[in-house]
């Protein structure tokens, strides 16, 4: 009989001061490896660590690609690089965004899944939209235990929503108490015999290790799903596992619902602000040219020229109203740690 020693842990929006709380309330001989992925900025360099070191009684480091898991330390992703599990260690790459986020909370969770099957407790903490849920459902697939913040209790509740809603979690608990709950999870033993990874599982986990075979491969998971990636613009395909659609383009960008819905929506605002442009210079145009034909007695040009500027003021009050919408919104900003 083995026991559950690794940890994963997802967090967003908010998820700093929910990881403070959790890391917080853990034992100083808390047993299992435990593995953060946070949203950050790509550029810089990330203080969490720091920030996570002074409150937690257990050593907290930063990723270092190729390093052994270790019980009772807590290692932390890097910016622009998932973290991944690899048998019994950790692996950095810099393969494609899932979610538009690198690291990804899925990635870590699913590759954590595939090595360590129900060894693994999988953690989704605060934050905006729906990632960690896939790779939840990938962990709870394989025996492992899916936890979820209780979303009343989280800063940013979508997360951990999604994660209870769509992936099942076998626990939903104030972070406050997580750490008791985390500790009972890792020293009981869990049963042999889990049911082995997914040919999805192997395909996908070999896409963010930027594995060329598999980034090569002509035959992709999923069906043609109508769908553009917003990433490369590429066709994306739709994948259903465990209950949940979500997408994944030809060089791996890959996709939740809510996520692929917010970048739609970002696209689109761009995409009208470009028109709005559009629209003022013509307006603008328009009027010094009128007026210029004006002075020249040239009144029919003028009148056209009016004419011309009056539709584009109108078309432009349209597309600043539509970027007034709510709709539009593209969710919250995850939190941004930059140096302490």
């Amino acid at each position: 009989m083995a026991r559950r020693d690794l940890v994963v842990v997802g967090a967003s929006a908010g998820g700093v001061e929910a990881l403070r709380v959790l890391l917080g309330t853990l034992p100083p001989d808390f047993p299992a490896a435990l593995l953060v992925v946070l949203h950050v900025p790509p550029t810089g360099r990330s203080a969490l660590p720091e920030i996570l070191d002074r409150a937690c009684p257990l050593p907290v480091r930063r990723a270092e690609s190729g390093a052994p898991l270790r019980p009772g330390t807590v290692t932390v992703a890097v910016p622009d690089h998932h973290l991944l599990v690899v048998g019994d260690r950790v692996m950095l790459s810099r393969g494609p965004r899932e979610n538009g986020h690198r690291p990804a909370v899925d990635v870590l969770f699913r590759t954590a899944a595939r090595a360590a099957g129900p060894r693994v407790v999988a953690v989704v903490l605060s934050g905006a939209l729906d990632d960690g849920t896939a790779g939840m459902i990938a962990v709870r697939e394989r025996g492992g235990v899916g936890v979820a913040q209780d979303p009343e209790d989280a800063l940013y509740p979508s997360m951990p929503a999604h994660a209870i809603e769509v992936a099942s979690a076998d626990h939903v608990v104030p972070v406050g108490k997580m750490g008791v709950l985390l500790t009972d999870l890792v020293t009981e033993e869990v049963a042999d015999g889990a049911p082995a990874a997914s040919d999805l599982m192997d395909q996908e986990a070999a896409v963010a290790e930027f594995d060329v075979d598999a980034l090569n491969d002509d035959v992709r998971p999923g069906t043609p799903s109508g769908f553009g990636c917003p990433s490369c613009h590429g066709a994306l395909f739709t994948i259903t596992e465990g209950g949940m659609e979500r997408y994944r383009c030809r060089v791996g960008h890959a996709w939740s619902p809510e996520a692929l819905a917010a970048e739609q929506s970002e696209a689109l605002e761009g995409a009208l602000w470009m028109a709005l442009r559009g629209l003022e210079e013509r307006a603008a145009l328009s009027l010094r040219m009128g007026e210029r034909a004006q002075q020249r007695g040239h009144t029919h040009t003028a009148r056209t020229f009016r004419t011309r500027h009056d539709e584009a003021q109108s078309a432009a009050l349209l597309i600043r109203k539509l970027l007034q919408h709510e709709q539009l919104d593209g969710g919250a900003l995850p939190d941004e740690v930059g140096e302490p």
